[in-house]
């Protein structure tokens, strides 16, 4: 007697135009065949050159009862987990870390304070979207209501400010006017803690770390991202208490940050840049001389290219608002090479027309230098003077004083999606093209490095890895077969 194996018919996922169907799959077989045939919810797709039906138990159940005993069913294959690409994989990791950032409260409303000429007094406008709550709050609060400007006002003070920050605890965030100063570090540290969801143990940056840097004249963003990632050093070992914190030695600190690179989830710009901060704490603050803070591991850094636009797409950027002062933003980030921060801070009188020079006053590093003046920007540079006479700043926002950076890059990104850029480029991708197209004009790399006011050449040279200057010169070897 010959046993005859039974056919095996296989049921594999079949994904079109957003649905799932099943494929069947099988050695040829004549039963099989006339069993597919058959069956009128089974059809036989061209496309695919092969039979399939809708994804459904009631499709599966019939096929299961049509075929009976006489042929096995396999679905090992119907039901196998989506394998997930490179891009969108998954990353093993040793569990929750104390680097993790801390929960913010991002549900609040935002009040902005912004100052007003009134008469000749300055006052303090509050400003947010319209929000019955806050109008309650700040009726009851006594705030005085200004009908011309139709918003709640309130003196330039310390003090009202303070007051501000407790009426509105948990209500709403405040937001600082990059034209309105505050000198008094307590304040800023209200200010810039505010947003954190204060957990029990909270523990706030020292009002002393803030002090010694200010006191070293570190600039203000320097200071601000210290804070902050002090902050999540501090909390990330609450559990500890600060009188424990201050003890640690360089093993502590090294684990800390170990696990900020194992995680795989920050640059190595800011990571290094929390060793700093955690380094200034330890021994600038805290004198703590007997720990070896030079042993501190600083992670490899990742050699990445940056991102440039090639010149028809620095055109489109530059022409896609018809807003003068805009265009003119945008002209000046590419024109010269500048950075954001170099845009807001520029003054009337920081414009050359008679050298066809930009002055920059106090650049990254506090450094002062010159880049060029474009004619066709000079020309728009008039053209925007003669429409908007800003009084002091080269750029003022609605309200006067230094435009804002935030306002730059809500302008440009308004500027990349009107044309139609995909690459996802920043402010900063105008700086990089501004290189990068110098480069292949063939102009030294020295006169490069002045303009942007690079102080190592290392730094400049590397735009020579994303330039196309003589590569039309090179044949691949392939052309050659």
């Amino acid at each position: 007697m010959t046993y005859q194996k039974q056919p095996t018919l296989y049921l594999n996922p079949l994904p079109h135009q957003g649905k799932t169907f099943i494929k069947f799959y099988y050695k040829a077989d004549s039963l099989i065949q006339e069993k597919l045939k058959s069956a009128d919810w089974i059809k036989y797709s061209q496309l695919y050159k092969c039979y399939v039906m809708a994804h459904s138990t009631h499709t599966l159940e019939k096929t299961y009862n049509h075929f009976g005993s006489a042929v096995i069913i396999n679905t090992q294959y119907l039901n196998r987990p989506k394998r997930l690409r490179s891009a969108n994989g998954a990353t093993i990791l040793a569990g929750a870390h104390p680097s993790a950032p801390l929960a913010k409260k991002t549900d609040l409303p935002v009040v902005q304070l912004i100052p007003l000429l009134h008469g000749k007094q300055t006052i303090i406008a509050l400003q947010y979207k319209y929000n019955p709550a806050l109008d309650n709050k700040l009726k009851e609060s006594n705030y005085q209501w200004q009908e011309e400007s139709k918003c709640f006002v309130m003196p330039v003070e310390n003090k009202a400010l303070y007051c501000l920050l407790d009426d509105l605890r948990g209500i709403a965030h405040i937001w600082l006017c990059q034209t309105l100063k505050v000198k008094e570090i307590p304040l800023l540290l209200r200010l810039w803690e505010q947003s954190y969801a204060h957990a029990p143990g909270f523990i706030s940056c020292p009002i002393s770390y803030l002090e010694k840097l200010f006191l070293l004249h570190y600039s203000l963003n320097t200071i601000r991202t210290y804070h902050s990632l002090l902050v999540r050093f501090l909390n990330g070992h609450k559990e500890d208490g600060l009188e424990k914190i201050v003890t640690f030695s360089e093993d502590e600190i090294n684990h800390y940050h170990r696990g900020m690179v194992q995680s795989n989830k920050f640059s190595w710009s800011l990571i290094n840049q929390s060793i700093n901060a955690v380094k200034f704490y330890y021994q600038r603050v805290l004198g703590r001389n007997e720990v070896r803070l030079e042993n501190v591991e600083r992670p490899e850094k990742a050699f990445t290219l940056p991102k440039v636009l090639s010149k028809p797409e620095v055109a489109k950027i530059l022409n896609a608002s018809e807003n003068l002062k805009h265009r003119c933003l945008m002209q000046l980030l590419y024109a010269g090479g500048l950075r954001i921060g170099e845009v807001i801070n520029l003054k009337i009188s920081d414009v050359k027309s008679d050298r066809n020079l930009l002055l920059l006053r106090g650049g990254k590093g506090k450094k002062d230098r010159t880049t060029l003046l474009s004619q066709k920007l000079l020309h728009s540079l008039r053209q925007y003077y003669k429409q908007y006479k800003p009084k002091e700043w080269l750029f003022e926002g609605q309200y006067g004083g230094q435009y804002t950076t935030d306002s730059i890059r809500h302008v440009f990104n308004a500027c990349v999606k009107k044309a139609g850029i995909i690459s996802k480029p920043t402010p900063h991708t105008l700086r990089h093209s501004f290189a990068t197209h110098l480069l292949e004009a063939g102009t030294d790399l020295r006169y490069i490095q002045t303009l942007l006011g690079h102080n190592s050449s290392k730094t400049t040279e590397i735009y020579t890895h994303i330039t196309t200057y003589a590569l039309d010169k090179i044949q691949s070897p392939l052309d050659n077969l």
